[in-house]
Order: structure tokens, then C-alpha cells, then sequence
């Protein structure tokens, strides 16, 4: 597979990604949504200091170090496809990581930028940021992930009461609200997981340091 054609799949995830998370920063204040199909699929604007679909990891000191991590995780990234593209691994595998590459690189986007370059988003003043303002919300490394796909494929239902213990309770499912960069590391992720049979025709195994660099 050519490299070319790998970069514009990261770099067609990266404009779909920044570009929604833009337009949701710049249009919806936090905690704002609406419906896409229903209540099947809405944009709802929440921002993240943490990890993917919202988990949080150890408050600022938590942020900065996965902040860093996932700047490490890019830079070995880039190292890494091009080793895999010139080692010929499987075609799949290979669009796998990209999808990986991309998600990761299009939140650290938002960990590393987002605080600089918007204001804040306030649920209770209804304030809708603007980009690139004199002074923004945070500083360097200290930007929030923006989230907004929100696909409630069970809302609000009641458990039958014949069930013991927990009948007549209400529950949700599937309650996460993400972004295409989040998707794009679940589906390149669980491709790799389903397909490793296929992927391990070819040997695929993490080079050495030295191999890589």
C-alpha cells in the first residue's frame, strides 16, 4: 500500500473530525442538542478533560500526562505506519492503524490547541464560544476534547418488574457521547481484533526501538 494513499485517509479523518468539532464548538453551547434522526441520533455538545467517550483520568496532572501520552502515542505512530507500509503488511492492518493514528492525532488536536484558540463554552450562560479570541479558555496542553455524536440506542426504559432485584428500575443504553476521532480508534481497534486471523498471514509484531527510528 502507498503512503499517499494512507495519508489521505488520516487526512480526510482529520478535516471530518476538526471541521465538526469547529462547527459544534462554534455554534452550540455546552450542553446544547439537537436531533439528527429523532432521538435515535442527536449532536449533543459536551467537552472532556479525559480520555475517549468521556472517561476522566487523575484531574490536571491526569490531563497533561495523558496529553503527553498521546503525543508520544503520535509520534511512534508516524514512525511506525511508515515501517508497516515499507515492510508490506497487509493492506488492512496497515488502514487499521491509520484509522488508530488519526483518532488519536485529531483529539491530541484539541488537548494541545482548543485552550488557546476558543473562549469557553458555559452550559449555564448559554455562551457559544469564538475561535480565536483575544485571550482563550486555558493554555497549552490544557485544551478540552470536544464531543457530539450521541446515539441513545435505549433511553430512559424500565426494567420488567418481574425481574428480581432490579425490575422497575430505568436504565439507558449505550449513553456515550463521542467524536469521529473517537470512532475512528474504536473501529480501527475492533477491525484488528475481529480480522487478526487474516492480519497474521503476514507476522505482525512491534518492531524494536532502534528498528523503527
Amino acid at each position: 500500500m502507498k503512503k499517499r494513499t494512507i495519508f489521505f485517509i488520516i487526512l480526510f479523518i482529520l478535516i471530518a473530525d476538526q471541521a465538526l468539532k469547529i462547527y459544534i464548538k462554534t455554534h452550540y453551547h455546552v450542553g446544547e442538542s439537537h436531533p439528527v434522526l429523532g432521538h435515535w441520533f442527536q449532536l449533543y455538545f459536551i467537552e472532556n478533560e479525559g480520555m475517549a467517550y468521556g472517561w476522566k483520568f487523575g484531574g490536571q496532572w491526569g490531563k497533561m500526562i495523558l496529553t503527553l501520552f498521546r503525543s508520544a502515542a503520535v509520534i511512534f505512530g508516524i514512525f511506525y505506519i511508515r515501517r508497516i507500509i515499507e515492510t508490506k503488511y497487509p493492506s488492512g492492518y496497515i488502514i487499521c492503524v491509520a484509522l488508530i493514528f488519526a483518532g488519536a492525532l485529531g483529539n491530541l488536536i484539541d488537548s494541545l490547541f482548543y485552550g488557546m484558540i476558543f473562549e469557553n463554552s458555559s452550559m449555564f450562560s448559554y455562551n457559544v464560544a469564538r475561535i480565536f479570541p483575544k485571550n482563550g479558555y486555558a493554555g497549552f496542553m490544557h485544551g478540552r476534547v470536544v464531543d457530539m455524536l450521541y446515539f441513545p440506542l435505549i433511553n430512559d426504559a424500565t426494567i420488567p418488574g418481574w425481574i428480581p432485584f432490579i425490575g422497575g428500575n430505568h436504565f439507558s443504553f449505550f449513553n456515550y457521547i463521542f467524536n469521529i476521532a473517537d470512532a475512528s480508534v474504536s473501529v480501527g481497534v475492533i477491525a484488528i481484533i475481529i480480522f487478526r486471523k487474516h492480519f497474521s498471514h503476514h507476522p505482525i509484531k512491534m518492531p524494536a526501538a532502534e528498528e523503527v527510528l
